[in-house]
């Protein structure tokens, strides 16, 4: 399956967020603790992959763990690509396992999350207000899955729509990726 996704930047968050809760009743509050892995000399990154077990929290206090690998983009605006995602049972040895297999953390960072499912034209739908603890300002991702490259554009166009009806506008919408944000930011702290 192909991620459909589009990232905006959120120029008044609590307008946006009264918005979604309108639209779609309240939100699930979740912490996302995610690690990014690679093969020691980059091959992912290179290629445009990811591999990823992020650890989610909710605010009842359930966990959940999530096995991501990402292949390359297959659609240069969005950044869509086809994802492979599982729940694994015990996180610590989803992370003994990926780096058994001769991978490394390369990086690992917390989203702040509220999450809206919905149905929009008569596809699954989420929408999450995102805020990354090393990054300023708020963020909106929506989402959906396309079978394969030829359903991407129809599912990027309702993408689109529930942005339009949320008030995003093409101007807000980013391409930028938190792992490179992330990165960027803890260089610049650290002054290199």
């Amino acid at each position: 399956m192909i991620e459909a996704e589009l990232k905006a930047v959120v120029r008044d968050p609590d307008a946006l967020l009264r918005r979604l809760e309108d639209a779609h009743g309240p939100g699930r509050a979740e912490v996302y603790r995610d690690t990014y892995y690679d093969t020691p000399d980059g091959q992912l990154s290179a290629a445009d992959r990811e591999v990823r077990i992020r650890e989610v929290t909710g605010a009842d206090g359930s966990r959940t763990v999530l096995l991501t690998f990402k292949d390359a983009r297959v659609d240069a605006v969005s950044g869509s690509k086809p994802e492979h995602e599982t729940r694994v049972a015990d996180g610590e040895a989803a992370h003994a396992i990926v780096r058994g297999l001769g991978h490394r953390p390369v990086l690992a960072f917390e989203k702040r999350c509220r999450n809206y499912a919905f149905e929009h034209r008569g596809r699954r739908m989420l929408a999450t207000l995102v805020r990354v603890t090393e990054l300023d300002g708020v963020f909106l991702e929506v989402e959906t899955g396309a079978a394969d490259e030829r359903e991407l554009p129809a599912a990027l166009a309702a993408v689109r729509a529930v942005l339009t009806g949320l008030g995003i506008s093409e101007e807000d919408l980013t391409a930028a990726l938190y792992t490179t944000a992330v990165a960027a930011a803890r260089s610049r702290r650290q002054g290199n």
